[in-house]
């Protein structure tokens, strides 16, 4: 079984512990990869490596830093296929998707943040004539970056593309669920010849590598994506420090569908956002909010596709959801279906383990799951399942809607489905999320801010939201005469 080493100083090196977990295929329930089980001592490393590489990196030109990225984005796309297959291997996805998806978006980081910081500025201003002042911006240093399962390749070149462009150097850690593209992308590095320390990525879980990372002294900024719980500890462990943290965590997402609506566009789109990677998105729309005069035609409609879905082979094309992630996330999904029964929830499709071939008997698999009649203080109404399991629940004006829609503790995205400008203007004003769809879903631009309120986060990405955190802005005033 092939070992995943640690990726530090330009070289594959075995973690200090001599030891490894097991990584399992989610398809067969079985292991297929050992990865570094790495502790302090392998994130000391890490980090004294980055913080050598710094010195020269933070001096490199951008056009020669861009010239790097763009031959990363270059070679991330003649890998695509690999990648997708491991990606798939890894956390359960159809191969479909995390090629079309996430390799094709981690290219897309790179070569973004390469456009970007040759096309980057600076302010300056004048007081009248006494004096001028303007912004110099340099890099920080060590960035620790920790990214999750769900999209291990997209999201982590999201936090390492910037990161480097800036002129900072990283240490990143990957979930240890899903740690074989990180190891791919290591390999990319070494033959873009990415300048030794630049990149170190350590292999590992949370409570060790992770932990360790984030209470190193000599890294002063933190980005992390994941669960809410994970991201409280890291702001408790880092504020001390006076570390600068960006946390993208949970999302309970609601999706509004208005009578003047265009219905099966709607029903088509809240298909995808409810169960695309098999609801293992943080901005999939989990509760489904639907005005009373189509309720039951939209019902009828979101159902009879929703059963429709294939679930199966991530490697067969036709496949739309894959296995969760793991056998515990797995048994976590299946504890809000069996409380939905307790609570005597009803359940208008799925619910249930799938019957399939014997060699993914043991896979991970769930049927992707639709409630209806669900009290809004329930668990399922108010607790991310990140799993494919949806509710849907009448309403009747615009204020309730919004009144439902914001009465969770998270507040990461909404998606609005209504013709009417006036109210699309009014409804996205009034709900507390990060971001809010109009009539689509999914739709990303780098150049605008993104990011959570309340439970579901703290700080930005996008252009000028990632220049300001990998950067230390210091204004200079000259006085005239």
């Amino acid at each position: 079984m092939n070992k995943l080493w640690n990726f530090i100083n330009g070289e594959f090196v075995p973690p200090q512990s001599e030891k490894y977990l097991e990584s399992f295929n989610p398809a067969t329930g079985k292991p297929h990869l050992l990865v570094s089980d790495s502790d302090e001592r392998d994130v000391a490393l890490a980090v004294d490596s980055a913080k050598t590489a710094f010195t020269d990196w933070s001096r490199t030109k951008a056009e020669e830093r861009a010239k790097f990225l763009y031959r990363i984005a270059d070679l991330i796309d003649e890998r695509k296929v690999k990648l997708a297959e491991a990606e798939s291997a890894d956390q359960g996805k159809p191969v479909w998707l995390a090629s079309q998806m996430d390799i094709s978006r981690a290219s897309h980081n790179f070569r973004f943040f390469a456009g970007t910081i040759l096309h980057s500025h600076d302010r300056a201003t004048r007081m009248d004539q006494t004096a001028f002042n303007y912004t110099s911006r340099k890099p920080l240093g060590v960035a620790g970056l920790i990214s999750p399962w769900n999209l291990p390749l997209y999201l982590l070149t999201w936090k390492i593309a910037p990161a480097i462009a800036f002129g900072n150097t990283a240490v990143a850690k990957p979930s240890e669920f899903t740690s074989h593209t990180a190891y791919l992308l290591c390999e990319i590095f070494q033959e873009a010849e990415l300048p030794n320390g630049v990149v170190n990525m350590i292999f590992g879980t949370g409570p060790r590598a992770g932990q360790a990372l984030v209470t190193h002294p000599d890294v002063p900024l933190i980005s992390f994506t994941g669960g809410t719980t994970t991201g409280r500890a890291i702001a408790t462990a880092a504020a001390p420090m006076f570390k600068k943290l960006s946390l993208e965590l949970g999302g309970k997402n609601p999706n509004i569908i208005f009578d003047d609506a265009d219905l099966e566009e709607a029903v088509r789109m809240s298909i995808r956002s409810s169960f695309l990677n098999q609801g293992e998105i943080c901005l999939c729309g989990s509760r489904l909010y639907v005005q009373r005069g189509i309720y039951n035609e939209f019902v009828e409609k979101f159902v009879a596709q929703a059963k429709a879905l294939k679930v199966g082979d991530p490697r067969e094309k036709d496949t739309f959801l894959g296995p969760l992630v793991s056998k515990d996330h797995l048994e976590k999904v299946e504890s809000f279906l069996k409380h939905a029964r307790d609570e005597g929830i009803q359940i208008l499709a799925g619910g249930n383990l799938p019957k399939l071939s014997a060699e993914l008997a043991n896979g991970y698999f769930l049927e992707p799951t639709v409630f209806a009649g669900v009290k809004h203080v329930s668990r399922i109404q108010q607790e991310e399942i990140f799993g494919p399991v949806v509710s849907i629940t009448p309403f009747d004006t615009d204020e309730e809607a919004i009144e439902m829609a914001n009465g969770v503790t998270y507040g990461l995205s909404a998606t609005v489905w209504t013709k009417s400008l006036q109210r699309a203007h009014t409804v996205a004003e009034e709900l507390h999320a990060g971001t809010v769809w109009v009539n689509t879903w999914l739709m990303r631009d780098l150049r605008l801010p993104f990011g959570g309120v309340k439970a579901s986060g703290l700080g930005r990405e996008g252009q000028e939201e990632s220049f300001e955190f990998f950067t230390e802005a210091k204004t200079i005033c000259i006085k005239h005469g």
